[in-house]
């Protein structure tokens, strides 16, 4: 098999990728630095899936992390992937589109186009999960994303977001009445830790998605791959589908979204032979 990871700042994901494209064994693995993460994500897949090194044809890895990494992985071939080219090819796998656009959301979001062979970067943005956890730090005082979920879980947007139905007393041309009109505008000095956490979350998850459907424009592109960390928010499901009806586009999470980026890395190998 081909191994393929993703290797984060402080966290690595690892998938095996067989000859019979199927994928064995996806692990996450959180450490400290990213090549600590990135060897006890490696020696547990092997433990886990009872593989042996000398069934591994290849090791691929991608990711901001992949800089720290030098040389063959316990002795295999080893091959750097560009990591917006491997957005590309994972999210493919599941979808199975050939013209749209993956985004990578992460500690930051990255934007990338897909259209046939040609796989290029958009833009990004310097806000994801690290804006919505330091936020959270900071206004919740927690960092753990559980936590975090938790309280959202039990907030209203209402007592945090300002709507168009907020300041006007008809709906704006291309607009309904909840559309928001102000992210955190109807804030108070006060507000109940429950509507900030999923204040936060929908601010982070709104801004991606609207500056997703903006980085379309000229394109002709209406399909949207979510991919990374941030597409397994239950808030993803939310507010999508509020952005699709909104605007006439359409988002997808893949099924292995989280692992997308080193499906893409594994898949690369194969499809250059």
């Amino acid at each position: 098999m081909v191994i393929g990871i993703d290797v984060g700042i402080s966290t690595t994901k690892i998938v095996g990728f067989s000859r019979q494209e199927q994928i064995v064994g996806p692990i996450r693995i959180k450490a400290d630095d990213p090549v600590t993460s990135l060897y006890g994500a490696f020696g547990k897949f092997l433990h886990t899936n009872n593989v042996g090194l000398a069934d591994v044809e290849r090791v691929m890895v991608t990711g901001v992390g992949s800089g720290y990494i030098a040389g063959n992985i316990y002795g295999l071939p080893t091959a750097m992937v560009d990591e917006f080219i491997a957005d590309g090819f994972g999210a493919r796998y599941d979808v199975k589109l050939d013209k749209m656009i993956v985004v990578s959301m992460g500690t930051g979001t990255s934007i990338v186009l897909c259209d046939g062979r040609d796989i290029r970067r958009l833009g990004g943005l310097g806000l994801g999960g690290g804006t919505l956890i330091g936020l959270s730090r900071i206004m919740l005082k927690t960092g753990d994303i559980a936590q975090i979920l938790e309280l959202a879980s039990k907030g209203d947007l209402k007592n945090i977001d300002l709507s168009i139905g907020d300041i006007s007393p008809r709906p704006v041309p291309s607009l309904t009445m909840d559309a928001t009109a102000s992210l955190f505008g109807n804030a108070a000095s006060d507000a109940k830790p429950e509507d900030i956490a999923l204040g936060i979350i929908w601010m982070v998850l709104q801004t991606i998605g609207s500056a997703t459907i903006l980085s379309s424009t000229g394109t002709g592109i209406t399909d949207y791959v979510m991919i990374g960390n941030l597409s397994l928010l239950p808030q993803c499901r939310q507010l999508f589908p509020v952005l699709e009806k909104l605007f006439g586009v359409h988002f997808h999470i893949p099924a292995h979204s989280e692992f997308s980026t080193a499906i893409g890395a594994a898949l690369y190998f194969y499809e250059n032979q």
